[in-house]
């Protein structure tokens, strides 16, 4: 939504976004000048019904009138569809996950003149679901080209985590959690290690979920982290310099066992940094097989990753070239200009009717 979010005020849109009013996101509205409009409604667990939070949705755009309705991911679809029906407001959904859906959900998200997947695979996950096929597009997410562009490294990284110049560095990214697959990076980084001494593994990210499972999921990566890779799986945790980062990395590993459409696989293949990923949802449409633009493995495969990232590891001309071909990529797919020009239209089109 940031990414398009300039975009679509310089064509002309007078914007308000409904959002917690604290948090990072909120920080990122204010610095952009944007109209906040608190609207919270309570972490997991803690929440009112979904009949008040409608309630008091429905108040704020009583209060608000919009002339369109835009909601930025699966649950808040969910939850405004029926109240943007009910008020006659022209709407759209962004589904940018792959959940299994009640009965109740799809109809919910159905109330929507629109919806919009983040990828093929998405789309065809939710259709099969129930959700109107001829009201489910897609539309890429894009990535800021030049805020995601190929940079020397300048070793700053190695130096914060004291490592020697030549240690070669392989990142993940992305939320702390069974379906990142970061315990497969876990796995697979125990056989690389016992191959190459140069190789230091980095998990960028945080924990969001209370459950216990994803407690214990993340316990035991930092009891890998002080036991058998001590020294060797660094965990960084929340960090805010993704794309100066990005090219500090020698490859971006990403082991996810799903995936709608990772955003960081596209700031990776803008940033030129090659990348290993699991050929798991939209990921092969990030990198068809015909771009030669990262590689791809089965899911929770540890042995496969590690071969693969030693693979890449011992040919650094390969690495090039897959980075060179990773941007290329990016320039053809996935310019945030091209995707706020889709959601124009796919704005312009919901109003129309």
């Amino acid at each position: 939504m940031l990414a398009t979010l300039g975009g679509v005020r310089a064509a002309g849109l007078d914007v308000a976004v409904a959002a917690p009013p604290a948090g990072p996101l909120a920080d990122a509205l204010r610095k952009r000048d944007v109209d906040l409009l608190p609207f919270d409604v309570g972490p997991s667990g803690k929440r009112p019904s979904l009949a008040t939070r409608r309630e008091t949705l429905a108040e704020l755009l009583r209060r608000r009138r919009p002339d369109l309705l835009h909601a930025n991911s699966l649950s808040m679809g969910r939850l405004s569809g029926p109240v943007a029906r009910v008020l006659g407001i022209p709407s759209l959904a962004h589904l940018r996950d792959v959940l299994r859906l009640s009965r109740r959900a799809v109809g919910d998200l159905n109330a929507h003149t629109r919806l919009l997947a983040v990828s093929a695979a998405t789309r065809d996950f939710h259709v099969t679901q129930g959700l109107n096929a001829t009201k489910t597009q897609v539309l890429f997410n894009g990535v800021d080209l030049t805020e995601f562009r190929p940079r020397a490294p300048t070793g700053y990284l190695h130096r914060e985590l004291r490592l020697a110049p030549q240690a070669k560095l392989l990142g993940t990214i992305g939320q702390i959690g069974l379906r990142k697959g970061q315990d497969v990076l876990a796995r697979g980084a125990a056989l690389v290690a016992g191959q190459r001494d140069d190789a230091h593994f980095l998990i960028v990210g945080e924990r969001f979920s209370e459950k216990e499972e994803s407690r214990r999921f993340e316990a035991e990566l930092r009891r890998a982290a002080r036991g058998v890779l001590a020294g060797r799986l660094h965990l960084l945790g929340r960090r805010d310099d993704i794309p100066r980062l990005l090219k500090e990395l020698t490859l971006l590993v990403h082991p996810a066992r799903q995936e709608p459409l990772g955003r960081v696989l596209l700031e990776a293949a803008a940033s030129g940094t090659p990348t290993v990923a699991t050929d798991v949802g939209g990921t092969p449409e990030v990198f068809p097989p015909v771009s030669a633009a990262a590689v791809l493995i089965p899911p929770d495969d540890a042995d496969a990753l590690a071969a693969a990232i030693v693979a890449l590891l011992d040919d650094a001309p390969r690495r090039r070239a897959i980075g060179r071909a990773a941007r290329q990529r990016a320039e053809q797919a996935f310019d945030a200009r091209e995707t706020t020009a889709g959601l124009l239209a796919h704005y312009n089109e919901v109003l129309v009717g």
